[in-house]
């Protein structure tokens, strides 16, 4: 690896890899090295597709490639786990997409091996990078809307999907929570940090996923979170964090915002704008390769303590609302 380049491998060519792989040429000094699937055909149309120098049809070629720092792991939530242990035990940094495994135990498991092998890992929860998403956790942190007593979020998506695909299979981690409620449970605990109290509901589909959850989480000295999340039927996908002083509203597509306005007693409303280039995981992108270029295992903007600790709720959630993957 030059001193400002990093050599990107991706793991797993579906659909977010796309959008993660065209947002990369955005990244300065981001190289398109190489990408890895189960089929060699495949790996080669999306290496075409998006300008990667090489394609593998198997994932452990990938893993092996020596002209790759680090590699995107796409693959679906099920998979996750043994494609991170594959690149790490390869030496290879990683970026794994969310949620970083199924469960606590296997998403502990990958970080002791990343930290044992001295490579950085890092959980992609592109939100926390956003450069929005940045700005209103320094606001909160610096009293604009002064102690913060309620967060209220939701993520749905327009269903019903059919029985087959992969947000309906237990074996494949489907379901509205890690899909979805991933984000404001992110957003959540980006303000106010782990819960003291959690209380869920959900209503299950035939093969017992959830398709329509509820989360109150409570908080010393008394704030609370309301999320919901959802696979049938769209809501309007935005948050509120309110405070003492004012709110901040996050408009729909939360998630991924270029806006947001602050709201403070007696103020006209501010509108803070954030415009990008691209989807927005340039943002994530970007923080790997600062921290590997410095010689960080794991970034301050999304450590694992913080994967360990959503991790822990989600599985809280998840024996509440009786979903076994």
């Amino acid at each position: 690896m030059t001193a400002q380049k990093v050599r990107w491998g991706i793991l797993g060519p579906g659909g977010i890899a796309a959008t993660f792989a065209a947002d990369l040429p955005l990244v300065p000094g981001a190289e398109l090295a190489a990408v890895g699937s189960r089929s060699a055909e495949t790996a080669t149309a999306f290496a075409e597709r998006f300008g990667f120098a090489r394609a593998h049809g198997s994932y452990a070629d990938l893993a092996a490639d020596p002209d790759v720092d680090v590699v995107y792991i796409a693959t679906p939530h099920a998979f996750h786990a043994e494609a991170a242990l594959l690149c790490i035990e390869a030496g290879k940094h990683v970026l794994v997409e969310k949620p970083i495994t199924l469960d606590l135990i296997t998403a502990a498991e990958v970080i002791t091996a990343a930290r044992d092998k001295g490579v950085f890992l890092m959980e992609a929860m592109w939100m926390r990078l956003n450069p929005a998403i940045r700005k209103i956790a320094e606001l909160v942190e610096e009293g604009a809307i002064g102690w913060v007593s309620a967060i209220h979020a939701d993520f749905g998506l327009q269903g019903p999907f059919d029985a087959e695909h992969r947000l309906r299979d237990p074996k494949l981690g489907g379901g509205a929570l890690l899909d979805l409620g991933v984000y404001p449970i992110n957003l959540v605990h980006l303000i106010l940090g782990a819960p003291a109290s959690v209380q869920a509901w959900a209503h299950l589909t035939p093969e017992r996923v959830d398709e329509n959850t509820g989360v109150l989480l409570g908080y010393q000295p008394g704030a609370v979170a309301a999320i919901t999340c959802s696979i049938n039927g769209e809501s309007r996908n935005n948050a509120t964090i309110t405070g003492t002083e004012g709110r901040i509203e996050l408009p729909s597509g939360f998630f991924v915002p270029r806006s947001f306005q602050l709201h403070r007693a007696g103020k006209a409303p501010e509108t803070y704008d954030f415009p990008f280039e691209g989807s927005g995981y340039q943002f994530e992108a970007a923080e790997v390769q600062r921290a590997i270029i410095a010689g960080e295992q794991e970034s301050p903007l999304m450590p694992h303590a913080t994967t360990l600790e959503i991790m822990t709720l989600l599985d809280t959630i998840r024996e509440e609302i009786g979903v076994v993957y």
